[in-house]
């Protein structure tokens, strides 16, 4: 099969039937060997009932419903499961990603081996409540990240190797950060393409502000997982090293100038315990004694895990 087609999508039954008709127009005009499978996370109205049509007159869609809402990364992850495509393109089902961008994308994921295409709309019909955070967001990932070629990694439409996306996994809110997922599983061919960006048809926006404070704790955890998940010990026992010989070079500064007013003989000696130091010291010691201690319980459950040794192998000979 040349292409699988993942649509996410939660209460969009106005839009899916021109959707599909249009992407069945692009797959047929290329004479592309498709799979077009919609995820459905939750929805309330009438959209898997819509699914269900389209599938009884195009054996070429699947359909994935959820029981309630899990979010637009499990979708994803779900539907990169179930995918046998050697191509795999993601969509947004509200019609403002053009699927007349699948046959260019297609092909130059191909002729130049390519791991991921990421999508950029570089000019954006989305209201400034979205915008500016995307932005932000983008700025933020692309300097923890080191992708600096990147202008919109939240972009729903997006090219993949099969490869790519049968070893990675998305969760919480990391669908906005899987070209940063797919760099630290070694997939490191990733470029840009700018695209088309269409004005909402149907429907509503699902972004909100939780979305806002959870994508930044998400990217957080990428950054931290993707660079400490086998080593956990050079994390918490960097800083807890750290604070500990801190706080110890300060007692022994206390230390060392309590004997020396004693050895001067002065009739006032200060109290080491009356010094905002020695409680700043004393705070320094046991909080790099407990990194330390999480570094080594964390490593210690490391190795204790199934897949600790589950390292993402390219090729076998």
């Amino acid at each position: 099969m040349d292409i699988s087609i993942v649509i996410p999508l939660l209460n969009e039954d106005e839009s899916l039937p021109e959707l599909h008709d249009w992407i069945a127009k692009v797959m047929d005009a290329n004479q592309f060997s498709y799979e077009l499978l919609f995820i459905d996370d939750g929805s309330t109205d009438q959209s898997w009932k819509v699914i269900e049509s389209l599938q009884a007159k195009n054996p070429n869609v699947k359909g994935i419903k959820f029981r309630r809402n899990y979010g637009k990364s499990a979708a994803l992850n779900v539907g990169f499961e179930a995918t046998q495509g050697n191509v795999v393109f993601t969509m947004d089902a509200d019609l403002q990603d053009s699927p007349d961008e699948l046959p260019i994308m297609y092909h130059r994921l191909i002729n130049e081996q390519l791991d991921l295409i990421s999508g950029w709309k570089k000019k954006r019909y989305d209201p400034i409540s979205k915008t500016i955070p995307t932005k932000l967001f983008n700025w933020a990932t692309r300097k923890m990240s080191g992708i600096n070629n990147l202008h919109d990694f939240n972009c729903g439409l997006k090219a993949y190797r099969k490869e790519v996306v049968k070893n990675i996994e998305v969760y919480g809110e990391m669908h906005r950060y899987i070209p940063v997922i797919a760099k630290w599983a070694g997939f490191t061919k990733i470029v840009e393409q700018p695209v088309e960006h269409r004005a909402r048809k149907y429907g509503v926006t699902k972004f909100g502000l939780s979305r806002f404070v959870n994508g930044f704790l998400d990217l957080l955890s990428i950054f931290f997982v993707g660079k400490f998940q086998k080593k956990p010990m050079h994390f918490f026992g960097t800083i807890g090293v750290l604070s500990f010989l801190s706080g110890m070079l300060i007692a022994i500064y206390l230390i060392a100038d309590k004997l020396y007013t004693i050895y001067e003989g002065q009739h006032i000696s200060r109290d080491v315990t009356a010094q905002p130091l020695f409680y700043i010291a004393l705070v320094m010691t046991i909080i790099g004694v407990q990194l330390f201690l999480t570094g080594f319980i964390a490593e210690m459950v490391g190795r204790s895990t199934h897949d600790r040794n589950n390292y993402q192998i390219e090729k076998h000979i």
